[in-house]
Parts: C-alpha cells; sequence; structure tokens
C-alpha cells in the first residue's frame, strides 16, 4: 500500500488500511495510549497507538514492534514531519472529524527542533521572520485557498468572454505614469525600473487588436508607507477592453467579477471562513452603489467630516466615511466613488466632454479602503499628447508609449485591483501582512 490519503478524503473512505503523511500539531502521550494530532495541507487527524510498550517484554511477541513505536512516538516534536500507516476507523466521539487512525507504523521523515520560534501569541513581525512556521497554520492556509478560488472565478469570467491573458515586463526603460515611487535597478550598462503597473502594456495589446485581456502579477512601489494597506511589492490583478462607450462598461465588467469571486469563495469556504475568523462572507448585489466624488464629499461633510487635504483627492478616513454611508443606505460594502477631478487622475484618463475639469474614472472602495482605480483611457493621440504636457511631463519621453496611438487604437478602458487588499478586506484582516504570502516593506525583504 504506496497511496498517500489527503486527511480530508478520509470522512469518506470506509474503515481499512491507509497511509497519511504531514506534520506532528500536537503529542499526548499517556500511560497506556498514545495521540497524535497530525496535520497536512488538507486538514488534520487524531493518531491513536493503543499498543504502548516502553520496555521489552519477552513474553510479548509484538515487543520487537511496540518498543521502537512508542518511543519514536514519545519522542516527537511539534513540526516533524511523518508517514504514518494505520486503520481508518469511524468513530462519532472522536471530536476532530469523527475518524482515527490507529497506528501501524511511523515513519520519522524529518525531525523537526524541539524548540518553536513562533508561539500562538506571538506578534506579526515575528511570525513573518518564520512565515514558512506560520503559514502552518489553518488560517493561514485558508487565506491561500481562498486566494486561489477567488482568481480562479475571475479567470473563468475572462476565459468565458473571450479575453486573452498576458504576462507583461516588470522590467522597464521608462516610468510607467510618473518618476515617483519608483526603484531604479542596474541594466548593464544602464539603468531600469520596476514596474509601477502594466498601465502602458495592456494598452498596447489594444493597439494591437487583442480585444479584452487580464494579467495577475507583481508591481512595485518606492513608498515608503508603514500603513497596513501599503507594501513595497504586491499582486495587481489588471484587466483592460476595447469599444467601451464610457468607464460605466468597466464598472459593470468590475463588478461582474467581484460578484464571481466572492460568490465562489463564498459557496467554497464560507463554513470555514466563518470558523476560523468569525466572517460571515456577504455577496454584493449589482449594481453597486456609484456616487461622484464630489457628492462624496459633501455627504461626509454633511455628517460631520470635511476632508483635509489641499488637492481634490479623498483620504482615508473620507473613504471609511463614504463606505459606512453606501452600507447604511445601500446596504453594500461596495461603493464606486466616480468623476474624479483631472488634476489627481493621470495624463492618460479620458476627460468629461462636458466638463473636462472632470475624468471619467473611479475608485472601487470596499468596506472603507480603496482597493482599485479604473477609467476610460484616452486614445486620441492630440489629446493624449497634450494632457501629457499639461501634468508637466515630456512627450519624447513617452514616445514608446504615444506610438501605440499614431497607428489606431479603439476606445478601451480598464482597471488595476490590488489583490492583498482585497483578501484582507473580505477576510477582515488588520493588515495585509496576513494575507500576503512573503510580505515586501520598507524594512523587510526576509524571508
Amino acid at each position: 500500500m504506496t497511496e498517500r490519503v489527503l486527511i480530508k478524503d478520509l470522512a469518506a473512505r470506509e474503515d481499512g488500511p491507509v497511509r497519511v503523511s504531514g506534520w506532528v500539531e500536537k503529542v499526548r502521550d499517556q500511560r497506556y495510549v498514545q495521540f497524535v494530532v497530525l496535520r497536512d495541507e488538507s486538514g488534520a487527524v487524531q493518531l491513536v497507538n493503543g499498543g504502548v510498550l516502553r520496555e521489552p517484554d519477552p513474553e510479548n511477541p509484538r515487543s520487537d514492534i511496540l518498543v521502537p513505536r512508542t518511543q519514536t512516538i514519545s519522542e516527537l516534536t511539534h513540526g516533524t514531519f511523518v508517514t504514518v500507516e494505520g486503520e481508518l476507523q469511524h468513530n462519532e466521539r472522536v471530536k476532530l472529524g469523527g475518524v482515527e487512525i490507529q497506528i501501524d507504523t511511523i515513519e520519522v521523515v524529518t525531525r523537526a527542533l524541539p524548540d518553536n520560534p513562533i508561539a500562538a501569541d506571538s506578534g506579526i513581525d515575528v511570525r513573518l521572520d518564520w512565515r514558512f512556521l506560520d503559514l502552518r497554520r489553518p488560517e493561514q492556509n485558508l487565506v491561500f485557498r481562498v486566494q486561489t478560488t477567488f482568481l480562479h472565478a475571475l479567470r473563468n469570467v475572462w476565459v468565458e468572454r473571450g479575453f486573452i491573458e498576458i504576462q507583461t515586463p516588470k522590467l522597464m526603460a521608462s516610468a510607467s505614469e510618473s518618476r515617483a515611487e519608483l526603484f531604479e535597478v542596474e541594466y548593464f550598462e544602464g539603468q531600469a525600473f520596476l514596474a509601477q503597473s502594466p498601465q502602458f502594456f495592456k494598452q498596447m495589446a489594444q493597439a494591437a487588436g487583442f480585444g479584452g485581456i487580464f494579467e495577475v502579477g507583481p508591481a512595485f512601489r518606492a513608498d515608503p508607507s508603514f500603513t497596513s494597506r501599503h507594501a513595497t511589492e504586491f499582486t495587481s490583478i489588471d484587466t483592460e477592453i476595447s469599444w467601451i462607450d464610457s468607464h460605466e462598461d468597466v464598472m459593470e465588467l468590475h463588478e461582474e467579477l467581484i460578484v464571481a469571486g466572492l460568490s465562489a469563495v463564498k459557496e467554497q469556504h464560507g463554513e470555514e471562513i466563518q470558523k476560523l475568523f468569525g466572517v460571515d462572507l456577504e455577496v454584493p448585489t449589482r449594481p453597486f452603489p456609484r456616487i461622484p466624488l464630489a457628492e462624496a464629499k459633501e455627504i461626509v461633510k454633511a455628517e460631520g467630516y470635511e476632508v483635509p487635504r489641499a488637492d481634490a483627492d479623498m483620504d482615508p478616513e473620507g473613504e471609511r466615511r463614504i463606505a459606512a454611508h453606501a452600507k447604511k443606505k445601500y446596504g453594500s460594502d461596495f461603493v464606486f466613488l466616480t468623476d474624479y477631478d483631472a488634476s489627481i487622475r493621470p495624463f492618460y484618463h479620458m476627460r468629461d466632454a462636458e466638463n473636462p475639469q472632470l475624468t471619467k474614472s473611479y475608485d472601487l472602495i470596499y468596506r472603507g479602503t480603496e482597493i482599485s482605480t479604473g477609467a476610460q483611457r484616452e486614445h486620441r493621440i492630440e489629446v493624449l499628447e497634450a494632457q501629457a504636457v499639461e501634468k508637466g511631463m515630456d512627450p519624447a519621453e513617452l514616445s514608446f508609449y504615444l506610438d501605440f496611438f499614431r497607428y489606431g487604437v479603439p476606445p478601451h478602458g480598464g482597471f488595476g485591483m490590488g489583490l492583498n487588499r482585497v483578501l484582507m478586506l473580505m477576510l477582515q484582516q488588520s493588515s495585509i501582512r496576513e494575507v500576503t504570502y512573503l510580505f515586501r516593506g520598507p524594512n523587510r525583504l526576509l524571508p
């Protein structure tokens, strides 16, 4: 018998021989019986050694088997990886899944040191120092299964709509939007920049006639922020579509993706999310509320908060307050803030024809935090050049990008969304550090 069975599949199997592998989570070494809680990537099961024999017994014909097995179990340390063969038994009295395994043989594959460097009450920085151990926790395992389900659901929407998946370069010869928050790296005889966004390359796909495209990949921001929602490297979910009439088409696609992703997560992991995180995951109804930014500022002002920024943008506290307003009035955890002022938007956002001071753009707010920016892009070369100059940019430095538009581009738009923020808010965690496989920030490059 060589088949390894995942612990999650044990309950559906009939009683009988079984082989499992995983790491030791707990040992109860009693006088006449030993219990081991074994965990693998799918769950935990109780192992039982009822044949405890601590000293050789000439009268016991199985002494040469029982004594070594008892000793091996007594010496198990937390985190040791083992393979166990034994007899699967269904037992409703067993709280851990209603099954247990009577041990026949136990093989120590790799032994863990006895002193675990992290504990249940360890702070986030200590846990991140030992991230590979922290990731063994069921909560962390669930985070990344949720992430997998969420992204798979999004991909299903894109693929069903005929979108093309692309992988854009992360080394760039020039800035994608501005020279702010850029990482410079040595590149042979010159220098390169780590991509803040695949923005220009997404638009190149529109010039190439690809139509709808998407990418899930890393992005980099040299932002010295130490907040719970910022990172210097993060996973960006990006999409772009051709032949749109306005940013409303982008918002409709955005809604479809969000609802598909959360529906899949709730269906597959809802009960476990409630058990481990105490969160009743809600799937939003469409359409999400839409509030022009200027109106949103007036709403929060009327409720006692005036945004203190010198520019035309909304601040984090304002986002929290308008989200609370949307939740109260519309029952939605999501709200689109639309019609941002051109002064705080990139040069490639299309302006409103009736009010050129406004852009055809939006931010999506989820539970009080901005997770995404989207817009219709400007596709007319003469307008793009003028808007770049207005922003103080040199069109010559943007020549490779502007060339896309000299040979024809359809009306298009899209969005970029931070995956880690979505997961943090979905699972109601205090920081993106908890939902990022390996976090990168101003003071963290290891592990």
